[in-house]
This record gives C-alpha cells, structure tokens and sequence, in this order.
C-alpha cells in the first residue's frame, strides 16, 4: 500500500473536493462520494499513512498526483 505521511483531514477533503467529490456525512469520519465512488476520511490530524493511502487509491489516484494536488 503506497503512503502518504503528514497530511491533515483538511487537505485530503480539498483534494477530493476538486475531484468533485461531495460531502454527504460527517461525524466521526467525513463521507464524501462523487456518486459511484464512497470514500471515508477520518477526522484526525495527520491522518495514518497507510490509511491516506488506500483513501487515495480508493480515488482513483497514485499517490505522486495525490501530492501534486496538494
């Protein structure tokens, strides 16, 4: 699984979010979907790197066009 250390819940929501990713939920996880795909993003700063990982492969991105829309 390819990581992503050190980036805040903030950033991976903007991500997503030019993406065109929506938020639907937030709770103790932020839902967001762009009406096929489901991706959860726990709210806690930094987000573990493995799990920022698999949220941007489950994006659809690698994760080098992750950082570049950071």
């Amino acid at each position: 699984m390819p990581e992503l250390p050190g980036i805040s819940q903030k950033d991976a929501v903007r991500v997503l979010q030019k993406l065109g990713y929506v938020i639907l939920r937030q709770g103790k996880h932020i839902n967001m979907s762009n009406g096929v795909v489901l991706v959860q993003i726990p709210r806690h700063n930094p987000i573990n790197a493995f799990t920022m990982g698999h949220i941007a492969a489950t994006a659809g991105l690698t994760p080098d066009e992750f950082r570049k829309m950071l």
